[in-house]
């Protein structure tokens, strides 16, 4: 993806919110989702995120906005998930983009602003649902500064396992249960094995945790049989979104001898609304680069274009807001803060590894990147990390609180966001979700 008139950071819209400060949806984002109206017996539909509204894009092709490839893009937009939309290709998703960008412009002529205005909807006024009809999920592994913390507490002579650096590790997650932000989900059950003892026990996750993750949404699939090269592999990726892999630490460390995580991972993934598209992200790209010393890649997952520009530098927190936050009529304490760009792994090599074998990645498809963590401590993506394990405790300064894992009633907050100068800031918004107490059978 190459910078385009899109990107333009002096562009404005006649959507007066757009040009709010510190706006995650400016007119050179244009993120979509879908949508209804809340409360109502309405469709879900396809639509773009412009400043505080939701430009409702098929109804916007039913009033004349589009024409050609834009207009067969707009009316795929428009169905009950983005799946057709996503199936298009590049081409297609830049027509539409492109459409969308001179038609909510502040040079935008009287006709092309009264075909769109009453398109808009206020964002305070939809209920949001997944973007994409998800029939596999896949999360990888891809930060070795994740790993290694992780790594310490589970073998703490050995943290890095010796694949780690050669390809990037996936496990199959469950479709079935990834939820949009802003659905709740229950502390799972499971068996443990608690440190000392002879037999497992049964009972409540007692120690919940999130995983701060940037999701990967698929496009055009590939045939079965048929790998992905990695100089075409981001032909195949729609856009990103902000994921809580959220993990029950204590089932899935036991689970995990010999096979991956199953129980410890499939009760809840949480997704953000909103696909920021990887044509929105062209001017916060920077170099795929390895520290002095460490193997490069093997030739199927290297590329001069990712060598140049394949990581992206998203920056990305976690705040925890507990009960106590909530009665105090607090945000909530920031836990974590770091960047995208320190990933180990690129989404074009994730995608190259995992069609590899011949799998057949599939429109609507999903992905997660595995925990972003950063090289210092306060980079951590994970309260397995910040805690050392559960050995000591993380501080939450504004409600006097502190937290090892955690407790019924926590709600989690993922945000990310671009920035620099030269290009518009551009946002993910948010991906929330609160722990509910166990439900025990």
């Amino acid at each position: 993806m190459t910078i385009n008139r899109t990107h333009d950071q002096r562009a404005g819209s006649w959507v007066a919110s757009a040009q709010a400060t510190a706006c995650d949806f400016p007119i050179q984002n244009l993120p979509f989702g879908v949508f209804r109206r809340a409360g109502s017996s309405e469709h879900f539909r396809g639509g773009v995120a412009i400043g505080d509204q939701v430009l409702d894009v098929g109804a916007a092709a039913s009033k004349g906005a589009f024409s050609g490839a834009a207009l067969a893009a707009a009316t795929a937009c428009g169905r009950r998930t983005l799946n057709e939309l996503l199936a298009l290709g590049p081409a297609a998703w830049h027509a539409l983009r492109e459409a969308l960008f001179d038609s909510l412009h502040a040079n935008a002529g009287p006709a092309a602003r009264d075909a769109l205005a009453s398109c808009l909807v206020p964002q305070r006024e939809v209920e949001m649902a997944l973007p994409t009809h998800i029939g596999n999920y896949t999360d990888f592994y891809t930060s070795i500064h994740h790993a290694r913390n992780v790594g310490r507490v589970v073998r703490p002579d050995d943290p890095l396992t010796p694949n780690f650096q050669w390809m990037p590790i996936a496990y199959h997650g469950r479709a079935s249960s990834v939820v949009v932000s802003g659905t709740p989900f229950h502390r799972p059950m499971g068996q443990a094995m608690p440190p000392g003892a002879k037999a497992p026990v049964y009972g409540a996750c007692a120690r919940l945790d999130f995983e701060l993750e940037m999701g990967v949404w698929i496009g055009p699939g590939n045939p079965l049989g048929q790998p992905v090269p990695i100089a075409q592999a981001e032909a195949h990726v729609f856009g990103m979104c902000l994921l809580n892999d959220w993990s029950a630490r204590d089932h899935q460390f036991w689970e995990m001898a010999p096979l991956g995580p199953f129980l410890g991972k499939n009760f809840c993934t949480s997704v953000s609304p909103w696909i920021v598209t990887l044509e929105a992200l062209a001017p916060y790209r920077v170099p795929f680069e390895r520290p002095a010393g460490d193997p490069l890649p093997l030739a199927y997952l290297d590329d001069p274009a990712v060598r140049a520009g394949g990581s992206l530098d998203v920056q990305l927190e976690v705040r925890l807001q507990s009960p106590v936050h909530r009665a105090r009529s607090l945000a909530g304490d920031r836990l974590s803060a770091t960047s995208f760009r320190h990933q180990y792994w690129t989404v074009a090599q994730m995608v190259a590894q995992h069609t590899v074998g011949g799998c057949n990645l599939q429109s609507g498809d999903l992905l997660g990147t595995g925990t972003i963590s950063g090289p210092t401590p306060g980079e951590a993506g994970a309260l397995v990390e910040l805690s050392a394990g559960g050995t000591r405790a993380v501080p939450l300064q504004s409600s006097g609180e502190e937290r090892r894992f955690l407790q019924d009633g926590d709600c989690v907050i993922l945000r990310g966001w671009c920035e620099r100068p030269g290009a518009a800031r551009i946002g993910f918004g948010e991906c929330r979700g609160e722990v509910l107490p166990a439900v025990e059978s």
